[in-house]
């Protein structure tokens, strides 16, 4: 595959922005120079700007499917894409929209992030990747891995949901479920023994790579192109990646003179594990908590990153902390409308509805398909005889009279 011309040009530290490093090799453990024993910064990638076509979004729709018609603000996409992106804006009810991630190739938003990474790996000459991931992102990592002809290893918690089991055996990944605290320091040593590329994070709190969050800008950019500026966006959030990646994009419409004025970024979490909730109360860089029980399993994480801390003060947001049931709520509510998610992906909604008198068009992200729940597979339904008495009675127990 040809690599479609980039603007990139450096990547710079998060921890200080006078540091700068070469665009190439990736960053896949954060910035040396400013990054302590404690604390891991990401380092995030610069650009020229001011080469960049003035008319890069006008002509979007004309540059074909996928990330590449973004291809000048984002790494080099020396990867093949799946038809990445483009997912639909969808108006729930007067002013709130839905951008569903649900419509990416493996069903989520992390296929933004993997056409980045899996292209650095085929740009440095990696014979493969590596991921730390039970659900989105491992799944994701595989289709784009075997795409670009390259082996990927997935090093999963104990409890790998049936339906992301399936998609990396169907992509030829190899799986290897640890206990979850073995998963970092596992991926480490295969990054180290074998020469892998990492496309997850490796460091003590989190920054994954450096590419990643760049993928993630592309959800502003269609977000501009279909409603403008909207006054917040609620995010599901773990590690921060998203919200930072759709908060980037956002600062670099306004840079180029497109919008003039910038969302309030909302990080929703669920309240047994919310690190980036305790980094903000705290003031600091990234913070660690004990995870409690949830089933909104994609976004649970023990440990923030800073590119959290940075999309929510410098947007003016807040971080939101969720109960289940908030989440079960929103779940349902989004059903209702006929958008089927996973769990975490009601997120977005439930911290909505904690939040009033938002002034202009809000955008909740909805990052999966409720394909990925693990609960998929436990409800059967009883077989039910054609005889009209019998399916009368099914009928009037749902309500629906004759």
């Amino acid at each position: 595959m040809t690599t479609q011309w980039s603007s990139a040009t450096l990547q710079r530290s998060l921890g200080d922005p006078t540091v700068t490093y070469p665009l190439w090799p990736p960053m896949t453990s954060g910035c040396p120079r400013t990054s302590t024993a404690e604390v891991s910064y990401p380092v995030e990638v610069d650009y020229a700007y001011d080469q960049v076509d003035p008319f890069l979004f006008a002509t979007a729709a004309g540059r074909g499917g996928g990330l590449d018609r973004w291809a000048p603000l984002l790494p080099p996409l020396a990867a093949p894409g799946l038809g990445e992106g483009g997912t639909p804006l969808i108006e729930i009810e007067a002013g709130v929209f839905v951008k569903d991630e649900s419509r990416n190739p493996t069903w989520s938003h992390k296929d933004r992030l993997n056409r980045c990474t899996v292209s650095a790996a085929v740009t440095t000459g990696a014979p493969g990747v590596v991921v730390a991931s039970s659900g989105n992102h491992g799944a994701s990592a595989a289709a784009y891995a075997a795409r670009a002809g390259l082996r990927c290893v997935v090093v999963a918690g104990p409890e790998l949901p049936p339906a992301v089991d399936s998609f990396l055996h169907a992509y030829g990944a190899v799986v290897l479920p640890v206990p979850w605290e073995a998963r970092w320091p596992l991926t480490r040593k295969i990054v180290e023994r074998t020469g892998l590329h990492p496309v997850s994070n490796l460091t003590t709190t989190h920054t994954g790579h450096a590419f990643g969050p760049e993928g993630y800008k592309t959800i502003a950019y269609e977000i501009h192109q279909d409603l403008g500026a909207p006054a917040a966006v609620f995010v599901p959030t773990a590690y921060g990646e998203l919200l930072f990646g759709v908060w980037k994009g956002f600062t670099e419409l306004r840079s180029l003179g497109l919008i003039d004025r910038l969302p309030r970024m909302y990080a929703c979490q669920p309240t047994a594990a919310a690190p980036l909730a305790e980094a903000v109360r705290r003031g600091v860089p990234a913070a660690h908590v004990t995870v409690g029980h949830t089933e909104a399993y994609s976004i649970v994480s023990p440990v923030s990153g800073y590119r959290g801390v940075v999309a929510v003060e410098d947007s003016g947001g807040q971080v939101l902390e969720l109960s289940d049931a908030q989440l079960e709520a929103a779940h349902g509510e989004l059903a209702r409308a006929g958008l089927w998610t996973e769990l975490s992906s009601a997120a977005g909604l439930a911290g909505l509805r904690t939040v009033p008198d938002l002034d202009g068009p809000v955008v909740c992200i909805s990052t999966s398909s409720g394909f990925k729940n693990r609960s998929v597979g436990s409800q059967s339904t009883k077989t039910v005889s054609p005889e009209w008495d019998d399916v009368r009675s099914r009928l009037h127990a749902a309500g629906i009279r004759d």
